[in-house]
């Protein structure tokens, strides 16, 4: 079963765990951190953060939603190339089975919910 979660503002925009670089990097150093709010098996959700860096996605395994809070990214669709430049207070959806790739121009962080 699903159990409530309640995460102060103060730990959304407090320090995260470092968790290394961003597998599949090809360019700059994208060190990631992130906090862990998960509800149950089903959904994943919580706070991730990325420092400058690139990485292409291919076919995402899952659906992840995003709600923005700071920084600036380029993210483009592999799809039609359209690129679009992600910033504080945009939501993104990245579907299953989407490809791409991320630029993190500024260190970005973000909401995060996947799955559910």
């Amino acid at each position: 079963m699903a159990r409530f979660v309640h995460v102060p503002a103060s730990r959304i925009t407090g320090d995260l765990e470092a968790i290394g670089q961003r597998p599949g990097a090809d360019s700059g150093d994208p060190q990631l951190g992130r906090l862990r709010f998960d509800t149950d098996e089903t959904v994943r959700a919580g706070v991730w953060e990325s420092q400058p860096g690139g990485w292409p996605v291919e076919e995402r395994e899952d659906t992840e939603t995003c709600y923005i809070l700071s920084g600036r990214a380029l993210i483009t669709d592999a799809a039609t190339g359209e690129a679009f430049e992600i910033s504080a207070g945009d939501v993104i959806v990245q579907p299953k089975g989407w490809s791409g790739r991320w630029d993190v121009k500024e260190t970005i962080r973000k909401v995060y919910s996947i799955g559910g």
